[in-house]
């Protein structure tokens, strides 16, 4: 098969990569990857409040993960994983990417693709009023999420977010999230 989801990120390689995981999506590999990323800012002198910025919307990128992951397809080359998930933080000039990627059945790709349209055509001012509507009116779904994810991330990195469906077979395509948090913004 001519699917690789290495493939993505070697076409993206300009930047320092300071974490590169791909496995299981875990409360115990969160807190890996969130100490170990904390102590790499922590090496290279980040200013505390850039570095809480860069935590923040990492611990929301792997709620993400860990709530929103479809199952592995039955013919992905690895079953040993319920919620498989990857993750790359790397440096860039002016502050950092966090990429993110998971499988999604083909079935919810238009309601999450519309969800994250709709996130990037909506100004600052927008974001934060949908922020507040949808912290004042959530409701648990059914994988444990209220939505405001997505949405926190605009609000904390102040980018659109961008994102690729790489179609896996007619039942499920690979997701990625890339975002870049600034030290400026």
């Amino acid at each position: 098969m001519s699917f690789n989801i290495e493939n993505y990120f070697s076409d993206q390689s300009n930047g320092n990569i300071i974490l590169f995981y791909k496995g299981n999506v875990d409360s115990d590999v969160i807190n890996h990857v969130l100490d170990t990323v904390e102590d790499k800012m922590v090496e290279v002198n980040e200013q505390s409040r850039f570095r809480k910025k860069v935590y923040n919307v990492l611990v929301e990128s792997l709620q993400n993960l860990y709530h929103h992951v479809d199952r592995v397809p039955e013919d992905f080359e690895d079953q040993a994983f319920e919620k498989y998930g990857l993750l790359v933080v790397k440096k860039v000039e002016g502050g950092y990417k966090i990429v993110t990627g998971n499988f999604v059945l083909t079935e919810n790709k238009e309601k999450l693709e519309e969800k994250i349209k709709r996130i990037n055509r909506s100004s600052h001012e927008e974001i934060k009023e949908l922020y507040k509507f949808i912290l004042n009116r959530q409701r648990i779904s059914a994988k444990g999420g209220g939505g405001l994810g997505l949405v926190d991330i605009a609000r904390k990195t102040g980018n659109k977010l961008e994102y690729a469906f790489k179609e896996y077979n007619d039942k499920y395509s690979f997701f990625y999230l890339d975002i870049l948090v600034n030290k400026e913004n």
